[in-house]
């Protein structure tokens, strides 16, 4: 092995490995950091490339020397070779030692252990089957709630269809690939395992036209292959009700792999449903989208998330207002805050640069450390949930003074006492791949949540700051209140999540609608009930 191959093993030991803490799927931030773990495999792949090709050159020279012998010497003078001694020693050497020395060399086994090894030193930072099956729901997650169309996702557009049947682009990344028949089959087969043939049957559709029209028969890195597609596909159209297509592609299947037992049956079952039942030779099934349990408000929240922002205007609502606003305070009098009334029920405030850059950029990195999979209230525990996906840390106001500085500005603008344990932590999140929060209210519901053990009450209000742009999707709905506010860079939006009597203000149910592209970060400030007596007193009207 080459001193150069052995110097890079010991870099990929001693380097750097980034810890991600799973869940890669959860944070942009963790996809970024995917992207240097790429780069430190690609690095090492070029060398073990470098080193094979050195070697077969090697066995290319061998040979050469050898077939020149041959043509050159033996085949023309065979006797005469043979009668000279030193001909006939370099022949005798060469079968001894100089074959064996080639057939059985070690290089190649050296070759890629250092690459395996280079693998392994980072393989705990890799993305895990967890990582693809988030990251595949996200891509569906996409799909549904922007109404997007799969065949634009495959090529990199995302496009919706018109009622017409025509494509129209709702975004253009700056920066996209086309996916492969791969990418597809594994989208597919995720939706498959979970008995998800609505999504199955699209994005396996795609697959087995992008296998057919490869000019590949197969690739090393693929996870599944034409046959598999077709096996997939075949079955989810079945599932439908779409036996005459299961079956077409279950004959396809058997001309790639003709004595497939399991297959053959399938064939055999499905000619004899199409013979008992005629009917469906040209019946083709309906897909239907899954169903939800818990998500009522699906249709208005994705109606609301596909706006991108449509917040009631001034000329809807003439008492809509924008002003310098200073709270009174001797601290905004020179600076005061631009406040924008966005709504008044519920009632709505958005601060135009609360935060500037930088503090939000320090914001962000004293968080990235501490960053886990968020969680939500499950009775008085809490738990991960596909409807949540995002990654959080809380931050306490040591942990850098930026955070003093933000709780200072808030209760300069709000009046509201946000010291611990009246203020909750500043809670630092970012989103992952199609990351979302599907409606909730910030308030708890129920006496037996964990909310509570601060002995504080109830979340009165929210004071929620956007630390970062994103180039599309990511909005704020509010789907009682029938609108969804964009994410805008730097400023803040506060709400009072509780009436005066102390009951939960059901206009509040709001969403984090999914990030279609980009990386959002947000910083959330909750304040509760107790310490707010004189900031905030109840109403002499027990309705308000």
């Amino acid at each position: 092995m080459s001193i150069y191959l052995k110097f890079l093993t010991v870099w990929f030991v001693t380097g750097l490995v980034i810890s991600t803490n799973g869940e890669i799927f959860t944070s942009m931030m963790n996809v970024k950091q995917a992207i240097d773990t790429e780069r430190k495999l690609i690095y090492h792949l070029k060398a073990y490339i470098e080193q094979e090709t050195e070697r077969l050159r090697d066995i290319q020279r061998f040979y050469a020397k050898v077939s020149q012998l041959h043509s050159a010497v033996y085949s023309r003078l065979t006797g005469a070779a043979a009668a000279n001694p030193l001909v006939a020693f370099t022949l005798i050497k060469r079968l001894h030692s100089e074959w064996p020395n080639v057939v059985y060399s070690e290089e190649a086994q050296e070759n890629t252990q250092a690459l395996r090894s280079g693998y392994r030193n980072v393989e705990g930072s890799l993305p895990k089957q967890e990582d693809i099956q988030g990251a595949a729901q996200g891509l569906m997650r996409l799909q549904d709630v922007y109404a997007l169309h799969v065949e634009g996702l495959v090529r990199g557009h995302f496009q919706r269809l018109t009622n017409q049947g025509n494509t129209v682009d709702i975004y253009r990344p700056r920066v996209s690939i086309p996916l492969s028949g791969d990418d597809c089959f594994l989208v597919g087969k995720v939706a498959y395992d979970v008995e998800d043939y609505y999504h199955s049957v699209q994005w396996l559709e795609e697959s087995v036209r992008l296998f057919r029209g490869s000019e590949l028969a197969w690739r090393p890195e693929d996870e599944g292959s034409l046959e598999d597609a077709l096996d997939h596909l075949a079955f989810s159209h079945f599932k439908t009700g779409n036996i005459s297509y299961a079956l077409s592609l279950s004959q396809e299947l058997l001309r790639h792999d003709p004595l497939n037992e399991r297959v053959l049956l399938n064939v055999e079952k499905y000619e004899r449903l199409l013979v008992e039942n005629p009917y469906k030779a040209t019946a083709a099934g309906v897909l239907k989208r899954p169903s939800t349990t818990y998500l009522r408000t699906r249709n208005t929240y994705e109606r609301l998330c596909q706006t991108q922002g449509s917040q009631p205007k001034h000329y809807e609502d003439p008492e809509l207002f924008c002003d310098y606003f200073t709270n009174g305070s001797p601290a905004l009098l020179l600076q005061p805050m631009r406040r924008e009334v966005v709504s008044f029920k519920p009632y709505l405030v958005l601060y135009h640069n609360f935060i500037t850059d930088a503090e939000a950029e320090s914001i962000k990195k004293v968080a990235q450390p501490a960053l886990r999979r968020s969680v939500v209230a499950s009775g008085e525990n809490q738990a991960t949930v596909d409807y949540r996906i995002s990654k959080s840390a809380w931050l306490k106001d040591t942990a850098h003074p930026i955070v003093g500085k933000l709780d200072e500005r808030i209760h300069t603008l709000t009046g509201l006492n946000v010291q611990h344990p009246y203020g909750e932590y500043l809670q630092v999140v970012n989103y992952g791949i199609g990351g979302h929060y599907e409606p909730h209210f910030d308030h708890a519901t129920s006496k037996s949540s964990p909310l509570y053990r601060l002995k504080t009450g109830n979340r009165v209000a929210t004071f929620m700051i956007y630390l970062s742009a994103v180039e599309a999707g990511g909005s704020t709905a509010f789907i009682y209140a029938n609108f969804s506010i964009p994410i805008v860079q730097n400023a803040a939006l506060f709400w009072w999540n509780l009436h005066r009597n102390g009951q939960g203000n059901g206009d509040t149910l709001h969403a984090g609608c999914p990030v279609l592209v980009g990386d959002k970060w947000v910083a959330n400030k909750w304040i509760h009930e107790y310490g707010q007596e004189f900031q905030r007193r109840c109403s002499p009207n027990p309705d308000e």
